[in-house]
């Protein structure tokens, strides 16, 4: 989209019936399914290494790497038994909360995850799509993020709805972000890195943040807007991943996983996320690197400072 289209759009969305919106999406992401079937799940110009890429830790063949993001109240209330769901099946994963949305993240929650081995990032400020209106306006809220990303210890930040200004993010002090992609025509802003490795994108003074794209379609896109069943879509993506060994990351929402099995509108069922743990567990156990973001990011940095990681604009290209 471009950008003065994306501006309009955040600025009725509040506006639109949520039905409206979904409606509107489903049908949309029908017609790109089509449009897209060469690029989307599968990019193969995503497949190459980047220059002088040595591999990851223990000589594994690649990483694997959950992220979730809580959008609302839903979403905040689940993040308990999702991590329980997480825990016992020998997965730990990072939850991106909003500072500013419609929902106060407890002390004792995010005290919880950490404890247990899981890692706290930062989502957005407001979750309202404004947040790169101008970048006078992204400086400005860049303090406040500055300011959650300090009080939280955390190190990782993602934007709501993907939208994301590679420069603007350096503003962040941050090891890394996640607010791209290799591929998903589906999203506001469409524009993948193709690449499944992570990118190391320098700043102007000479420093530089890590960028971890997603590289598993989002489980709002499948279950929701695709209505899909099964996890097939995630499991070819995961094992075309695998193969040329790069990072398999994948974002899921508590939002959208319904542990009762009594499903609304904008749900579905949380056993289709444990049947896919089930199956990386079983299948990868020995060949993956299970890893939260900020181990990856740390680890692109040490490789940063023996080789040249592929820049944005390089992986683009």
């Amino acid at each position: 989209m471009r950008p003065s289209f994306l501006k309009t759009y955040f600025l009725v969305r509040p506006a639109l019936p949520r039905p409206f919106r979904l409606a509107l999406r489903r049908f949309l992401a029908k017609r790109l399914v089509r449009s897209f079937s060469a690029s989307w799940p599968i990019n193969p110009l995503a497949e190459r290494a980047p220059r002088g890429w040595t591999g990851w830790p223990d000589n594994k063949k690649f990483a694997f790497v959950l992220t979730h993001d809580i959008e609302g109240e839903r979403g905040l209330t689940r993040c308990r038994q999702l991590a329980e769901m997480e825990i016992s099946t020998g997965f730990r994963s990072s939850f991106n909360f909003v500072p500013e949305g419609e929902y106060t993240t407890p002390q004792c929650l995010r005290e919880f995850l950490v404890d247990n081995g899981f890692e706290v990032g930062v989502h957005d400020l407001s979750h309202d799509g404004k947040l790169y209106a101008s970048h006078s306006n992204f400086r400005r809220h860049a303090v406040k993020i500055n300011r959650y990303l300090q009080e939280w210890e955390a190190v990782g930040f993602r934007s709501a709805f993907m939208l994301h200004n590679f420069d603007w993010i350096g503003d962040l002090d941050i090891l890394y972000d996640a607010s791209s992609f290799d591929t998903d025509p589906f999203e506001p802003q469409p524009d993948g890195v193709n690449t499944i490795f992570p990118i190391w994108v320098r700043r102007e003074a000479g420093s530089g943040y890590v960028e971890l794209p997603y590289t598993l379609p989002q489980d709002s896109t499948l279950f929701l807007l695709l209505q899909q069943s099964s996890i097939e879509i995630w499991v070819k993506k995961l094992d075309w991943v695998a193969r040329y060994g790069g990072l398999a990351l994948v974002n899921v929402h508590p939002d959208y996983l319904n542990f009762n099995g009594c499903l609304g509108a904008y749900e579905y069922g949380a056993h289709l996320y444990q049947n896919f743990l089930e199956y990386v567990s079983k299948r990868y156990r020995q060949e993956a690197w299970f890893a939260l973001p900020k181990d990856v990011a740390a680890h692109v940095h040490c490789m940063n400072s023996s080789f040249g990681c592929c820049s944005v604009g390089e992986a683009l290209a």
